[in-house]
């Protein structure tokens, strides 16, 4: 007998979204919030030639500033208000997570549920000021030292871009939560989906560009499209992969009625930290770049310029950390959404049980067992994704930003966000359902 939820994924199609009045309104106010997003790319910081500035982004465009430029949605090489995006949340967000850990306080917090979320999710929102203000300061002194860019260079100059590029990262952490709540989810995410979707003519048309030109031949054009290609569908196999645990329900009685044992699947992704752990270790790594990516009349900013220079894009180092934060961030957020011993526990409440492994700690260790192996595939495959491309632009020097880790990003996102659509169509044709059936109840 087919299920009731199973006859609705079957039935469900897009001519329900035109009855979905809810989800509509979700959709277009989400639409609405990137719109405003891209607009924010657009307007320039004021104080900037903008000229001068289109010499300076192109003279270093080929390292890590055009990687950052491609976060940003092309707010860098506009130089726009929402030059430094979502990054300093992101970067926030790893810190407090990370202070979870090792601290008591901020471990208790996290056990106390809505509320010791909220005080979390304000702590983050405290440590993004403080990390953006810091960025944006960086930002305006290295514009000072980009040659004639700052029209009237000074104090007033510092602090107004510092106040404005730090108010601008703070506007988009409020429009992120905003199409959590408001639309349809993934606020963050989607911020930096359409960000980087939107730099993609700009990538191409450079790389058809060079072609044209000569300077890259056409045989090469050709593989990084066919690889791209790959990766995305190599991205949707292993993203729906999973491990189905069996999960056995004994016999029971209710009443003078005996009920037949059941069995129900446990699942478990194999890339269970999803776009995280990339997004986080790219945020890792444009951190320091941030300050020192320019040059002031020749000389770099010391120590800052010095680990710019070990960081940059397709180093030897820069590859090694980039490969050994995503590994570590694997380990560390699947942690963090799955706990072996809270499933185990769950488990023995409701009286399910895997087949040939007692309840309690035996059930735990099995799952922390099997979570552990399949993080490591994870993150194996997640690191081969995010580093090839890398080898590609590093060896050939194709300005085709749009590689390993932003096609992840991009498909995960797309994804996550299609199942989140699907499920809102499968509520409203399921309070469809019954509805139609407390009418037929009435007449009858």
């Amino acid at each position: 007998m087919v299920s009731a939820a199973e006859q609705l994924a079957a039935n469900l199609n897009f001519s329900a979204l035109g009855k979905a009045e809810e989800l509509k309104k979700r959709i277009w106010f989400t639409l609405g919030a990137l719109l405003v997003y891209r607009l924010g790319t657009y307007l320039p910081l004021p104080g900037i030639d903008p000229n001068i500035w289109e010499q300076v982004f192109r003279s270093q465009a080929g390292g890590i500033l055009g990687m950052f430029n491609m976060f940003a949605g092309g707010g860098i090489h506009r130089m726009a208000i929402f030059a430094l995006n979502i990054m300093p949340y992101i970067s926030a967000s790893i810190i407090i997570q990370l202070l979870t850990t090792v601290s008591p306080q901020l471990e208790a917090l996290k056990k106390e549920g809505e509320a010791g979320r909220k005080t979390l999710n304000q702590y983050t929102r405290y440590l993004t000021v403080i990390l953006a203000a810091f960025q944006s300061y960086g930002i305006a002194v290295g514009l000072e030292g980009a040659g004639n860019v700052v029209s009237d260079p000074g104090l007033f100059f510092r602090i107004s871009t510092a106040v404005t590029l730090t108010g601008g990262t703070m506007f988009l952490m409020w429009l992120g939560e905003q199409i959590t709540s408001r639309g349809i989810g993934n606020g963050i995410s989607l911020i930096i989906l359409s960000g980087i979707v939107a730099e993609l003519p700009s990538a191409l048309a450079s790389m058809l560009e060079l072609g044209r030109q000569g300077a890259l031949s056409t045989g090469l054009i050709l593989v990084v499209i066919v690889m791209a290609v790959v990766v995305i569908a190599f991205i949707v196999f292993m993203e729906r992969a999973q491990r189905r645990l069996l999960i056995q329900y004994p016999k029971r009685q209710v009443g003078n009625q005996m009920f037949e044992g059941q069995s129900s699947h446990l699942p478990l992704k194999l890339n269970t930290s999803g776009v995280i752990p990339p997004i986080f270790a790219s945020s890792l790594l444009l951190l320091p770049a941030t300050v020192a990516s320019f040059e002031a009349n020749g000389q770099s900013f010391g120590w800052l310029g010095v680990i710019t220079s070990y960081l940059a894009h397709g180093t030897p180092l820069y590859m090694a950390l980039y490969i050994g934060l995503i590994v570590f961030f694997c380990f560390f957020y699947t942690a963090i959404v799955f706990n072996p011993a809270e499933t185990a526990d769950n488990l023995r409440k409701y009286g399910g049980f895997i087949p040939g492994i007692r309840p309690g700690k035996n059930t735990s260790d099995y799952l922390d067992y099997v979570l552990t192996r399949l993080t490591v595939v994870g993150s194996a495959y997640l690191a081969v994704v995010c580093i090839l491309p890398e080898f590609l632009i590093s060896q050939y020097s194709v300005p085709f930003y749009f590689g390993g880790t932003s096609l992840l990003i991009v498909v995960s996102v797309t994804m996550d966000t299609v199942a989140q659509i699907h499920s809102h169509l499968l509520a409203h044709q399921y309070e469809g359902l019954i509805k139609k059936s407390k009418l037929r109840g009435r007449r009858g």
